[in-house]
């Protein structure tokens, strides 16, 4: 693929084969039969996947790409997904059945595979992949962090969340101008939240959009009445609440709404 078609996806194709076969050794393979790479490029992951007991997918959106696999790794041709992945049913490959997600994946889309991932969170008890640094790291950080915030939260609701390793420049080509960061999600054994999923998302963003205010403030759409906007957590910001204090906070203002 020429360097020009690399940058239109996003894509900064990971060169360093020990750093590939350390994400590959990131997921335990525990649990499930299937791991679906995103973005496998020429395969650099792709082959570390495939000597492990467990059977790879690929999903790829790039024609040059889809024939370089499918001319070296023979024994993979027929799983590979020539789709964009984030409008593609993966229900159509994988049924009902639990399958893990990993990739180097191209930065212009990392937070929305995130997202789906979160949608199909049943099927998916496992994830590791590549980012840009920053991003890895909002997605791991915790209350009182200047980086939490919608991503942390949401994605922390449901798994637990731990950033592994920082990536260089270096060892991509093209290079890109930022480190890149490999976090593993594993999804909690809860993973069923105690309140309205839909309405828990809304109020986390809602929170989020005027991060600087407390909640008193920043959650005035709500319509909350004085009763419960003398509790103490509406004195908070957004960013010193955690994950179950979301929940908490989602559960009072959905009983306040419903009295």
């Amino acid at each position: 693929m020429s360097v020009r078609a690399k940058k239109h996806l996003g894509q900064h194709f990971l060169t360093d084969e020990s750093i590939a076969e350390q994400i590959a050794n990131a997921l335990s393979f525990k649990g499930y039969k299937h791991v679906l790479e995103i973005g496998p490029g020429m395969g650099v992951l792709t082959k570390y996947l495939l000597k492990k007991e467990i059977t790879t997918h690929v999903v790829e959106i790039d024609s040059e790409s889809v024939e370089y696999l499918k001319a070296n790794y023979l024994n993979l041709a027929d799983r590979i997904i020539e789709e964009d992945v984030l409008k593609f049913d993966l229900t159509q490959v994988f049924k009902e059945e639990p399958f893990a997600i990993i990739g180097n994946f191209p930065y212009n889309i990392s937070t929305q595979i995130v997202f789906k991932t979160l949608e199909m969170r049943e099927q998916i008890p496992e994830f590791s992949g590549m980012f840009q640094k920053e991003v890895a790291q909002r997605i791991c950080s915790k209350e009182g962090s200047k980086v939490y915030g919608i991503l942390s939260v949401l994605t922390q609701a449901f798994y637990n969340a731990e950033y592994l390793f920082t990536v260089p420049p270096t060892v991509f080509n093209p290079p890109p101008k930022i480190d890149s960061g490999v976090l593993l999600l594993t999804r909690k054994e809860n993973y069923v939240l105690p309140c309205d999923e839909k309405f828990f998302f809304k109020v986390v963003k809602t929170a989020f959009q005027q991060r600087r205010k407390t909640l008193r403030n920043s959650l005035k759409t709500f319509n909350l009445s004085d009763n419960l906007k003398a509790n103490v957590i509406f004195g908070k910001r957004p960013e010193q609440l955690s994950v179950d204090q979301f929940i908490e906070l989602t559960l009072l203002i959905e009983n306040d709404e419903n009295d």
